[in-house]
């Protein structure tokens, strides 16, 4: 039990495969939490661990600290600005702390309406999937007001094992959209040099091995060498969602000017994979676009100790 979560009235939208594990850490931590989701029997179970299931998102106004976590931009402004939405009403929360990769443009045009009717607001995207929050190791970029950022930051410090502060305005959505796009082009460079290597007769579990060894390897690489080594797809993050993001950056980067030729091959090669049907499969599976054209057929090597998994 955390007592320094328990000084206010948290509201939680978006119970899906991100928002259920993260509402239940705060819940577990000890906060008074009422959560709000599209389909409310998936936020049901919430209940159970200690959460008030709302039926409405406007039954969450009154709560002091409102989370949101929700899969994109156009959602976002639905349930804070749409119909029924978290600033329509005569109620609304002191902060709105918005944990979604979203756009710029989507956090700008919320923030206004937000600082209108008296709710200050923090974007706060994270990195990591669901099991990452699930083993607390979620990590937390946020930026706004600085008063803002301390009165939640005990809720975000509960939330995973690192919070940074970005500073004023939406640093934020630009720093996790850099990261989901850098996520794109260095799982699409491992395919690359899987394949290269594999068709030269090196197995990938001997390539990944040393790569995690090496001065290149991260705790990235050494995550995904499950999916590229045992072709164990099972979605962390798809890749509609990447497409979404790589799609975000390249927007930004139009937009300031900044070349991006890698980010817009990789993207080009996510709408691929898309486009060949895999687009419930993690964005792992990209490796299986690159081994088609290479003419390389990939078989899992089922190993049940993966190679160079931890820094020894």
């Amino acid at each position: 039990m955390n007592d320094a979560v328990k000084g206010h009235r948290i509201g939680w939208i978006g119970a899906g495969r991100m928002g259920f594990p993260m509402a239940t850490r705060l819940i577990e931590a000890g906060a008074d939490v009422a959560v709000w989701n599209r389909t409310r029997s998936k936020a049901e179970p919430l209940a159970g661990k200690g959460a008030t299931v709302v039926d409405g998102i406007q039954d969450l106004a009154d709560r002091d600290i409102v989370f949101t976590m929700v899969t994109g931009p156009e959602q976002f402004v639905a349930v804070t600005l749409g119909d029924g939405g978290l600033l329509t009403g005569g109620t609304t929360p002191k902060l709105l702390v918005d944990c979604s990769t979203i756009s710029e443009e989507a956090s700008w045009e919320v923030r206004e309406v937000a600082d209108k009717v008296g709710t200050a607001m923090l974007d706060c995207p994270v990195s990591g999937n669901n099991k990452a929050v699930e083993a607390g190791a979620l990590t937390l970029v946020a930026s706004g007001d600085e008063k803002d950022y301390r009165t939640a930051l005990p809720y975000l410090q509960a939330l995973g094992r690192g919070v940074t502060y970005a500073g004023e305005g939406t640093g934020a959505r630009i720093v996790k959209i850099c990261h989901n796009v850098y996520l794109g082009v260095m799982t699409q460079a491992l395919a690359e040099v899987l394949i290269m290597a594999e068709k030269n007769g090196v197995k990938r579990s001997a390539t990944m091995e040393f790569l995690n060894k090496a001065s290149v390897g991260s705790m990235f690489t050494r995550y995904k060498t499950g999916a590229l080594v045992n072709l164990d797809f099972t979605p962390t993050f798809t890749n509609p969602l990447l497409l979404k993001d790589l799609d975000l950056g390249l927007s930004a980067g139009r937009k300031h000017a900044v070349p991006m030729p890698v980010s817009s091959l990789t993207r080009e090669i996510v709408q691929n994979a898309i486009g060949q049907g895999h687009t419930e499969d993690d964005f792992a599976s990209i490796i299986q676009v690159q081994a088609e054209n290479a003419g390389h057929e990939l078989v899992s090597e089922n190993l049940e100790e993966l190679p160079g998994m931890t820094d020894d």
